[in-house]
């Protein structure tokens, strides 16, 4: 039985008139009295008198009242127990290299406007994941960059990073305005570990994979390499701003593709919390340009990116 034809049943019982119940409802007499046929049709009875003062239950309608009266109360119920157990939830917000942090306290007011009471913890994954923990489940949405294997994944471009390259302060390629990807060949590199998704160990490594120098797992690694082992390498353009130090030097990288920031989810699960948190993200990236990296993007929701 349908709810909202089980509550039209109930106001014209408790009314007694179809007219009362209408107006009690904010519905047209006519769609009222149709739900009311419908539902004596599936029931297989008649559930009201028409007599000179309005309706009056017969004796199934009586019986009905009782049990719809119960129906309702359990459905709304339930209903608040669900709210109660989302609004409990805490998302967690898996992020690589930095990916567009810095729109996370906007993205987080706004979705708090639309679901009062949401709580995002955020768990920073190692560069050696680039789904920040999503195949695993230990995230609900993942701020991350491509490229990676997106196979089972929904992917959101949110707007594009250019690369810097980290060299040591004291290395004659510091002094540079800009250096091309090419000149970094045959130094030592910090590298990524076996067995890391292949297109972003070779986005990052710039198809020098058997460079030499350092295995490394976080930004922070990747700059002690540079400042201990005097490596270089290709990181994102903001990490210029947060990883700010006189030893290291960022320069500027042409001939390499941008770093393409994006919102990754699992294309198996709907999950609309987690699709609200997405939407929220994108509204502050969108809100957020121009940078001083990428233009504003304008397009559909999610994207088919490799």
């Amino acid at each position: 039985m349908d709810l909202r034809a089980l509550r039209c049943f109930v106001a014209v019982a408790e009314e007694g008139h179809f007219g009362r119940a209408a107006a009690r409802l904010h519905l047209a007499q006519p769609p009222l009295s149709r739900r009311i046929r419908e539902l004596e049709a599936d029931l297989g009875c008649r559930l009201f008198d028409r007599i000179p003062t309005g309706a009056r239950l017969t004796p199934a309608g009586e019986v009905l009242l009782t049990e719809a009266r119960d129906l309702l109360e359990r459905a709304e119920r339930a209903r608040e127990r669900v709210r109660g157990a989302e609004a409990a939830r805490v998302l967690v917000l898996g992020t690589v290299a930095g990916a567009d942090l810095d729109v996370g306290p906007a993205a987080l007011a706004a979705l708090r406007r639309d679901r009062p009471g949401a709580r995002v913890r955020l768990r920073e994954a190692p560069i050696t994941d680039p789904t920040a923990g999503l195949r695993e489940g230990r995230v609900d949405l993942a701020l991350t960059r491509l490229p990676f294997d997106t196979a089972g994944l929904t992917v959101r471009l949110l707007g594009e990073e250019p690369v810097v390259a980290a060299v040591p302060a004291d290395d004659p390629l510091a002094a540079r305005p800009r250096l091309r990807v090419a000149e970094l060949a045959g130094r030592p590199r910090f590298r990524l570990p076996p067995g890391t998704d292949a297109r972003w160990r070779a986005y990052w490594l710039a198809a020098e994979e058997d460079a030499p120098g350092p295995v490394v797992a976080s930004v922070e690694e990747c700059l002690h390499a540079v400042l201990w082992e005097g490596t270089v390498g290709l990181l994102p353009a903001g990490a210029a701003l947060r990883h700010a130090r006189p030893s290291i030097a960022f320069v500027p990288v042409d001939g390499h593709p941008p770093s393409r920031v994006v919102i990754a989810r699992r294309a198996a699960v709907a999950d609309p919390l987690v699709e609200a948190l997405a939407d929220a993200l994108a509204a502050a990236a969108e809100q957020a340009r121009p940078r001083p990296y990428g233009q504003p993007l304008h397009g559909p929701r999610t994207t088919a990116v490799r």
